[in-house]
């Protein structure tokens, strides 16, 4: 499977984010902003807004001098002994944090053996999961999550999907002419969110951005009842800044 990988923001900050982290774990007794700074090379004010993300997501802790020492989330994900487990419970942290800034339901799915996996959800009360009526592997022609992954993908690739799922019509907005399809999934820029504006079920909209850790193509996607379709792309931009730590996990 061949990709077509652009670099986004969400990659960059997690590759700056990566870079203050190791900075972080060589100075075992702590080590200030300023000297991160110096040896990182990232600006003041985006050094600021990094160490503020990763001492909310437990990568980092700040002692009473105002330095900086590794936090307990990378201890978890740094030892052999339970890292699957602890890395499912810090993707879900960092999912339901998602969930409750966008104000709607998360996924996180990836592109694997040719196929579209939902790997993880947050929803809530307020903020319910879309109803899969279709399965998400059958519907990658009709769904925000399905097009951001087939986007990520070389046109050989994507024509092997889409001659394994042929697309079908599921709503009247469906795209079902493939060539129409690949033209819209040509056009679209990695740094846009890609919209499903109830081509998967009536009465629901949706928003995916692509999240890229090495050769893996994956993406993290919102749904959201058409009445909060007024919401749709403020969410998907809230959506696509807070993808950092999500692929920040992943590349511990």
């Amino acid at each position: 499977m061949a990709l077509k990988h652009e670099p986004t923001a969400p990659n960059h900050s997690a590759q700056d984010a990566l870079r203050v982290l190791e900075t972080v774990a060589r100075h075992a007794g702590g080590v200030t902003d300023a000297e991160i700074a110096r040896r990182t090379g990232v600006g003041s004010e985006r050094l600021t807004a990094l160490l503020l993300m990763l001492r909310r997501e437990g990568y980092v802790e700040q002692t009473a001098d105002g330095a900086y020492v590794t936090g307990v989330a990378l201890a978890r994900l740094g030892s052999a002994q339970g890292h699957d487990q602890a890395l499912s419970e810090q993707l879900q942290r960092t999912l339901d944090r998602l969930r409750d800034s966008v104000g709607a339901a998360v996924y996180i799915s990836r592109y694997e053996d040719g196929e579209i996996k939902v790997t993880g959800c947050a929803e809530g009360p307020g903020t319910p999961a879309v109803h899969q009526w279709v399965d998400f592997r059958s519907a990658a022609h009709a769904t925000a999550i399905g097009k951001s992954l087939l986007g990520q993908l070389d046109l050989n690739a994507r024509r092997d999907h889409l001659s394994r799922h042929r697309p079908a019509r599921l709503t009247s907005r469906t795209i079902t002419n493939e060539r129409v399809l690949l033209s819209k999934l040509d056009a679209q820029s990695p740094t846009v969110p890609v919209l499903d504006l109830q081509e998967y079920a009536p009465g629901t909209v949706c928003a995916a951005v692509p999240i890229t850790a090495g050769s893996s193509v994956g993406c993290l996607a919102l749904s959201l009842p058409l009445e909060h379709a007024h919401r749709l792309r403020q969410a998907a931009h809230t959506l696509n800044r807070g993808a950092a730590p999500v692929l920040l996990s992943l590349a511990i």
